[in-house]
Parts: structure tokens; C-alpha cells; sequence
């Protein structure tokens, strides 16, 4: 079974109430009818029914109307949302005529209705900037406990030939938010990590901190952040299975790691591996996506206190359904089901 198809069956098993707030979108309409008929989430929509159900009778799409449609122009709908807003951001001044305001913003209506316990997550970004989708995932729904720093993850899909990793499979982070990290973001950005590791790739992580120098190899301030963050990581969560600092090839080749860190439960086994930095770690997933010809799934956002995923603005249908799969997997192991 390939990583998709257990996430769908899983998804399907435990279907969750997935946000759309981009309606008219062809792409994410596309997505969402190819969504319900194989139900794997239960939709619901931000915009105006009868806008929604035209587009998707223009486009062919029936199963659309199965899906909830709520509008945000309906003050009756949103009002207890706007009161909801302008609680969580009384202490920045907004007033209710702001919050009113606000809430006509279907990002905004989307997360405060996964706030509210309306909605269990959310999947926009084929319209809307990265910046405007966590801007108000944010604003609304935080972080969770122990964590303030969102990150973002890649699932490389490595080839039948490729002997590293485990069950063909990477997990790469963080290659998408934040560009210089601090000893304890870094140390938030491996627990948060290992949540995606186990509930998506279905892997019990084993985590490495990587640098360019293993076991003090190298002396210089970025190895010192990477061996501070890999001591916060085991204060965070002493049962986690994690090791640093570790250069990349003795974090991942048995021969090398039992060479050059001997008596590591990490070195040459690791499944995880945490990049010091944004640069390092994007480029890293790029050369190995187009090197070894890997799949690469991501930016799978992680840190927030519930899954909201920003898509790219040039995503496929199949990207996008591929990211609610995800999204919903999120909600899944958030629930522990």
C-alpha cells in the first residue's frame, strides 16, 4: 500500500469536516468533488450557494452539491464569529465593527470556525498568499502548547533503489517558513516534526539534528545552536529517539554513523532529519527531488494548534486533493484516532 493510499483509507475511515474558503476556484472545486465521492472528507464551503452550485454545474461536478455551503455575507451566520474574534484580539484593540469587518474574510471565517468547533481544518492558498493564509491561522488559531514557531515538512518519496531512509521514505524540515532558526525554535521545529513523521508517513521517528560536524568534529557558533536545540528537543519529549549534532551522511548510512558517532540509537538509522536552517533545508529537498527523482510532499505546515495547509497558487487537482488528504490526516492524529 503507497503512503496516499493508507492516508485515504484512514481518511476515509475518519472523515473530517474540511474547509474550503477559496469556492469559486475551478481547480479546488475540481478537488473537492473527486473529495466527497470517494469520501474522504466532509466538505464544506465559504461562499455565496447559489455562486458555488453554478460554477460547479458549468464545470460538471456533481457531488459538489453535497457539500455545506455557508456564507460569509450572512450576519446571522457570522455574528458569533465576529464576537469570537474580537475577544481573541480585544488585547490588540480590535473592535466589534472590525471584527464584523474581518470575519467577511472566508481565511479569517474559515479558521474561526475550527476555533469554534466548527470545522476541523482547512485548505486554501490556490487564490490567496502563503502570508494571508497563516496570517490568519495565526491570528486565530495559534500554535499548540509548547510551541510558537509554525514550520514546514516534506515527505520525500525516495526510489525502490534508494537504500536510505525507511519504507522508501524521508521526512525533511523546515523547508518552507522559517529562514535562521533559534536553538529552541529549532528544538519546537523537531517535536512538531515528529508528530508529522508518525501521524502521516506512519514511521516511529527517529530524528537527527544535522550540521556539518558530528560529535564535535567542527567547533563554531551554528554546530553550538544545533547541539543546544538537540538538548532542549530531549527536555521537550524525553521519549523521543533523537541525535545531534550529525553530519547528513552519518545520519543516514549505517557504515558512516557507526563510524563517526559509535553507540548513537540515531546514527545511520535516522528517518528524520532536521536542517539548521530554512536555506539548507529547502535547498536539500530540492537537489534530492530532482537528483534522485523523489517525490516531494509539502509543505506540510505543522506547529499550529490545528491543520490548516497552504497550497501553492500553480497547484494541480491532484495536488490539492492530495493535500486534503494530508490535511485531514493532521486532524486524525491530532484526535489520536
Amino acid at each position: 500500500m503507497t503512503l496516499f493510499e493508507r492516508l485515504t483509507k484512514k481518511a476515509q475511515e475518519h472523515p473530517q469536516r474540511l474547509i474550503l474558503p477559496e469556492s469559486l476556484e475551478p481547480r479546488t472545486l475540481q478537488a473537492a468533488n473527486k473529495v466527497i465521492e470517494a469520501g474522504i472528507a466532509d466538505i464544506t464551503f465559504i461562499g455565496e450557494k447559489e455562486a458555488v452550485l453554478a460554477k460547479a454545474f458549468e464545470l460538471g461536478l456533481p457531488y459538489i452539491e453535497k457539500a455545506r455551503i455557508v456564507s460569509a455575507s450572512d450576519t446571522s451566520f457570522t455574528e458569533p464569529y465576529a464576537v469570537l474574534l474580537q475577544e481573541l484580539r480585544k488585547k490588540k484593540g480590535m473592535s466589534i465593527e472590525e471584527a464584523r469587518e474581518t470575519v467577511l474574510n472566508p481565511l479569517y471565517l474559515g479558521c474561526l470556525m475550527i476555533k469554534r468547533g466548527d470545522g476541523d481544518a482547512m485548505v486554501a492558498g490556490a487564490l490567496s498568499p502563503t502570508s494571508h493564509v497563516l496570517r490568519a491561522a495565526f491570528q486565530v488559531l495559534k500554535t499548540k502548547p509548547g510551541i510558537s514557531v509554525v514550520s514546514g515538512a516534506f515527505i520525500m518519496l525516495l526510489p525502490q533503489a534508494c537504500p536510505f531512509g525507511e519504507d522508501q521514505m524521508l521526512i525533511f524540515a523546515d523547508c518552507a517558513v522559517v529562514p535562521d532558526p533559534t536553538a529552541e525554535e529549532l528544538a519546537q521545529i523537531a517535536i512538531a516534526t515528529a508528530k508529522t513523521t508518525k501521524d502521516i508517513a506512519g514511521l516511529d521517528p527517529t530524528i537527527a539534528m544535522v550540521s556539518f560536524s558530528t560529535k564535535g568534529s567542527a567547533t563554531h557558533e551554528r554546530v553550538d545552536k544545533v547541539i543546544e536545540a538537540t538538548k532542549l528537543a530531549h527536555e521537550m519529549d524525553p521519549s523521543l529517539k533523537i541525535d545531534g549534532e550529525l553530519q547528513s551522511d552519518a545520519a543516514i548510512v549505517p557504515a558512516v554513523g557507526g563510524m563517526k558517532a559509535p553507540g548513537s540509537e540515531v546514527a545511520g538509522k535516522a528517518n528524520t532529519l532536521i536542517f539548521p536552517s530554512l536555506e539548507v533545508g529547502n535547498i536539500a529537498y530540492k537537489l534530492v527531488q530532482r537528483i534522485s527523482g523523489a517525490g516531494a510532499v509539502g509543505p506540510i505546515l505543522q506547529g499550529l494548534a490545528a491543520p490548516v495547509n497552504d497550497l501553492s497558487r500553480g497547484a494541480t487537482v491532484e495536488d490539492i486533493v492530495n493535500t486534503i488528504i494530508v490535511t485531514c490526516n493532521q486532524a486524525i492524529g491530532d484526535k489520536k484516532l
